[in-house]
């Protein structure tokens, strides 16, 4: 997606729903099933994903280049789901050591009292197996909801493109399915070697994520511009989720102080006004419609400071590794995760 357009979003007034929000828990539950046949063998199989042990990168290890990618691992695939099953996300799940899940256990260390090393050990995974108790893969059947769709094939980049479509829905099953488990499309085809996506009945090897409720009502949000960070707090004070975030740039900074919610907006239209923005380069105004592939995601958490909100993204790997237009951009299931238990009134304090 053209990262020049995604933070504006309508007036809660005029945002627009669309049937395009993540499925339900009982539509996955429906559809789970065991599968012998499925994650039994490979390096991502479900036995090496559940019970292999990290071990760091030695120190003479040659470095990671466009020649020589890093690789998913087992234990960094487990020690994800763990963190997003505590409330410590590290945004798509991808089996990578990389800083959004540096960050997720440096937060989840300092809830624990431990000291901030951000490192995956032994300790840590104990801490987190305790807390999220259970295998952390299952079995899910393609169905021919699944299979149908509708899906638009080829996403549009540019604006006036966007501006066009009939809906910004997924691109394809993969996309969507992706989405749905909080994992990055090469992972799930990784895990899956060999599966045909778009055959009714077939069993996918996914993490088992966390898709219950957040344990309480969110009373004030705190946003770490410097950490690219964004963490939820009740009414006593206690961390009850963090999420990492992607921040403003230089040229579009992020507000500084204390801001207001006015309201949530799910499955939001986006409006690209070039007279009321200071970025871009359009010379006219495109309104794009609803969908998970819309510039803000499927969530418009809307600020008191115009144009400014906490959103969604239509690429979620992308999330806190690149800038944004002063917004502050989660992960689509994040973000609506957030919205759940957000209200008109909370403080964002952006610190």
């Amino acid at each position: 997606m053209n990262r020049r357009f995604a933070c504006l979003a309508s007036s809660l007034a005029v945002l627009t729903l669309a049937a395009c929000s993540p499925p339900a828990d009982h539509d996955r539950d429906a559809a789970t099933s065991p599968a012998a046949e499925v994650g039994q063998s490979g390096p991502l199989s479900r036995d090496a994903i559940e019970n292999s042990a990290y071990s760091p990168p030695a120190p003479d290890a040659p470095p990671t280049t466009a020649q020589n990618p890093a690789q998913p691992e087992p234990a960094l695939i487990r020690a994800q789901i763990l963190l997003e099953r505590a409330r410590f996300s590290p945004g798509a799940i991808d089996g990578l050591a990389g800083s959004n899940m540096r960050q997720a256990i440096s937060a989840f260390q300092v809830a624990q009292g431990l000291p901030v090393t951000g490192e995956l050990d032994a300790d840590i995974m104990g801490r987190l197996r305790a807390v999220g108790i259970g295998a952390v893969t299952s079995t899910y059947r393609i169905t021919q909801e699944d299979v149908a769709g509708p899906y638009i094939g080829v996403v549009p980049t540019d604006l006036e493109a966007q501006g066009e479509a009939a809906a910004m829905g997924y691109a394809n099953i993969v996309e969507a399915l992706a989405e749905r488990f909080h994992v990055t499309e090469g992972l799930l085809r990784a895990m899956n070697p060999g599966a045909d996506f778009n055959r009714v009945g077939q069993t996918l090897l996914v993490p088992a994520v966390n898709t219950t409720p957040l344990p309480a009502e969110v009373d004030h949000i705190d946003v770490n511009k410097a950490e690219g960070s964004v963490k939820a707090f009740a009414a006593d004070g206690k961390l009850i989720a963090y999420f990492p975030a992607t921040i403003g740039s230089g040229d579009n900074p992020t507000p500084t102080g204390t801001v207001k919610v006015n309201g949530v907006a799910r499955n939001p239209n986006y409006t690209y006004d070039p007279s009321k923005l200071s970025f871009g380069e359009g010379s006219r105004k495109v309104v794009v419609q609803p969908g998970p592939n819309n510039p803000v995601g499927v969530v418009w958490i809307d600020l008191n400071k115009p144009s400014y909100g906490i959103h969604g993204t239509p690429d979620p790997h992308l999330v806190g590794k690149t800038a944004s237009h002063g917004c502050v951009r989660l992960t689509n299931w994040d973000a609506w995760m957030l919205a759940d238990k957000v209200k008109p009134g909370v403080t964002v304090r952006f610190v």
